[in-house]
């Protein structure tokens, strides 16, 4: 088998981790016991899977050598098993082979999600915050916390915009394929003709920044308070405490006022700010590489149709893999697994194609 070497030094380094988290000394470090856990947790996945694939091989071998047994019933039974454990090990292989594609490095980070009405006026604006009730479900299903940074409501209780960050565990790795526009084709509650109307919102998902990603140099933003507002310009509060924070050499403009304290809200409207640019830099970066690797590795463009949800046929289907269900009403509930693990098998498949 391929890459057998490489699996056995991930076995060896596994263990030998593994040996370390019992060491008192440390155990006794925190921070050296969270370094030596995480690289553990890293190679776990792979080395549960070849340690399957070995235990597979050697049942496979046994049930072969019983092929030349003088008594039938126990040649049947091999057959059998023959049978039964080579489509196995094929599927364990190709699981392996998936499991050694080079990691995404954003995959294990939280996310900045940002949902923008875009055709269709208050259609839009109402699917927007039915898209984001959606992910919020998911994120619920999947144990994440999303806090909401800053949003803007429509005068039908739509959003015009809202923004949010998700943390929780390897948040980017599941959504990183939801960015691009999201169609919806339904009659809207104010169609008194019954037309089906299209609308569009924009989804953005980007990888949460650290301050090691993105270093901003303090001149090179203006900070501004005001007094939070909700609904209809109703006073949240009489302090200063929403903030807005311009970045003048992109001219990027975050603010946040989902916090009653200044210090909060400016800190989130920092991590936005951070990650908004970082995820400049990897579309730079990508659209140097070329587009066969921004399809490899979904950047989202966001002039492109990912995905239309029809409610009268209850079907939702994403353009990029060619996939239809027809199971939009569970969907809309936060059962997106589904999706998400089909356009994670697509990209992987590709980019085990692109790399072989």
């Amino acid at each position: 088998m391929q890459f057998q070497e490489r699996l056995e030094e991930a076995s060896a380094n596994y263990d030998q981790l593994t040996a370390q988290m019992a060491d008192p000394s440390v155990i006794g470090d925190s921070e050296q016991y969270r370094k030596v856990a995480k690289e553990q947790s890293e190679l776990a996945e792979q080395v549960t899977k070849y340690r399957e694939w070995k235990r597979a091989q050697q049942e496979l071998s046994d049930a072969r050598l019983m092929l030349s047994e003088t008594d039938p019933d126990l040649r049947q039974l091999a057959e059998m098993e023959v049978a039964r454990l080579e489509p196995q090990l094929a599927a364990i292989e190709q699981e392996l082979q998936l499991l050694l594609l080079p990691k995404d490095p954003n995959d294990e980070k939280d996310v900045v999600l940002e949902l923008r009405k875009g055709a269709g006026g208050d259609e839009a604006s109402l699917f927007a915050s039915e898209v984001f009730r959606m992910y919020t479900r998911y994120a619920e299903e999947q144990g994440w916390k999303v806090e909401i940074t800053s949003m803007s409501e429509s005068s039908v209780g739509g959003f015009s915009e809202i923004t949010a960050i998700v943390s929780g565990k390897r948040v980017y790795s599941r959504l990183k394929y939801e960015s691009g526009v999201h169609r919806v084709q339904r009659v809207p509650a104010t169609e008194t003709q019954g037309r089906v109307h299209t609308s569009t919102i924009t989804v953005v998902v980007m990888p949460e920044a650290d301050e090691v990603d993105v270093q901003i140099d303090p001149k090179d933003i203006r900070i501004d308070t005001f007094c939070s507002s909700g609904p209809g310009g109703q006073s949240v509060n009489t302090t200063y405490s929403a903030v807005r924070i311009t970045h003048l050499p992109t001219n990027t403009v975050v603010s946040c006022q989902d916090e009653k304290s200044q210090i909060k809200n400016r800190a989130k409207a920092m991590s936005v700010l951070r990650s908004r640019l970082y995820q400049m830099e990897i579309e730079k970066q990508l659209a140097q590489i070329g587009a066969e690797r921004k399809s490899m590795v979904g950047t989202g463009d966001r002039s492109e149709k990912i995905r239309t949800y029809n409610f009268p046929q209850n079907r939702v289907t994403d353009h990029r893999i060619g996939l239809t269900l027809h199971q939009l009403d569970m969907v809309m509930q936060g059962r997106l697994q589904p999706i998400v693990d089909a356009l994670t098998s697509y990209h992987q498949s590709e980019q085990h194609r692109l790399s072989a």
